[in-house]
């Protein structure tokens, strides 16, 4: 009898602070936010992962009604960047604006990471972007076809800049020189802003960087595009070829970023963040804004974000190994 008044008050007790466990989370969650959030960005101003965050971020604030504070963390492949989210508390007050390279590349890229893909909780695709082959507008080469040809006369001579090793931008440039056989040389940068600026100043020869940090500068006549990387012509730059009417085959490659929390970060919260932003990016502003940097809109679920995800780590896994680029 004693035995089982002890058992029934345990588990009246574990029902009580699991009640209390349960409302205080939802109080949590009815109050998230009361402070700033901090978005990271682990790359430097200026590119397309710093040109998203603070299109996302300034309307997020505004909605939130707590500002949404951008940092740029660049480094190491994003690594600095992933490294700072790691380090936060998982309570939807640091995000970090995640992307095909940190979050998919790297994996096959480098022997030993400092973080898991289990490290992340994704929170939505924001956009979607093709890359772009772009070369300096002093470059005699007019089209692909002559610009490997420029590249064969002059083995190890010319360049392509990257916004950082493992990031779309170079393994699209390891991928020209594996399908075309060109020996050029890969010059790493902290971002695509610095890369860019190299590449107009004529530092570098070509780069096949995300569209939205190059088309004002291709738009200028500052850089001159060859081919894009999509299934199709893009619609800002209707005369420049895919990389398949170029004459080069399996050249599809899309850069992609969304947000992503720390792991353990409460569903609540990542739910009203990503319905949040999903009606962001269905704003005709914003759409209109994306469109015009050629990006596609995301807004998708976690679930489905975070299956997205999976698969491109299984992806460029497969093409770091077929283009034969050293682990580091």
């Amino acid at each position: 009898m004693t035995v089982r008044r002890y058992s029934a008050r345990r588990r009246a007790a574990l029902a009580a602070m699991l009640g209390l466990t349960f409302m205080s989370a939802g109080v949590a969650a009815a109050e998230y936010p009361d402070k700033p959030v901090r978005l990271i960005v682990p790359a430097a101003a200026g590119g397309t992962t710093d040109i998203a965050s603070r299109l996302v971020g300034k309307r997020l604030g505004e909605i939130l009604g707590q500002p949404v504070v951008v940092e740029n963390r660049a480094g190491a492949a994003g690594i600095v960047g992933v490294q700072a989210l790691r380090q936060a508390a998982p309570d939807g007050y640091t995000l970090m604006m995640g992307n095909i390279g940190p979050n998919a590349i790297n994996y096959g890229l480098y022997r030993q990471l400092p973080y898991r893909a289990e490290d992340f909780t994704p929170v939505t695709m924001v956009v979607s972007v093709p890359n772009v082959l772009v070369v300096n507008a002093k470059v005699p080469a007019r089209n692909v076809a002559e610009l490997v040809a420029l590249a064969k006369s002059q083995p190890g001579k010319l360049s392509f800049a990257s916004s950082g090793t493992g990031q779309s931008v170079h393994l699209s440039g390891e991928l020209f020189k594996k399908r075309t056989g060109i020996d050029i040389i890969h010059v790493p940068y902290k971002g695509a802003a610095p890369a860019v600026a190299d590449l107009i100043a004529g530092q570098v020869t070509m780069m096949v960087d995300n569209l939205p940090s190059s088309l004002p500068h291709i738009q200028s006549g500052k850089l001159r595009a060859l081919a894009v990387t999509s299934a199709a012509r893009v619609a800002e730059l209707p005369d420049v070829p895919t990389m398949k009417e170029a004459g080069l085959d399996d050249f599809q490659v899309t850069a992609w970023f969304g947000l992503v929390a720390p792991a353990g970060t409460p569903p609540a919260v990542v739910t009203r963040l990503q319905k949040t932003v999903a009606g962001i990016l269905a704003e005709p502003e914003v759409k209109t804004r994306l469109a015009e940097l050629g990006g596609v809109p995301g807004g998708d679920t976690p679930e489905h974000f975070g299956k997205f995800i999976d698969a491109e780590r299984v992806r460029w896994a497969k093409v770091v190994k077929d283009t034969g680029i050293p682990q580091q």
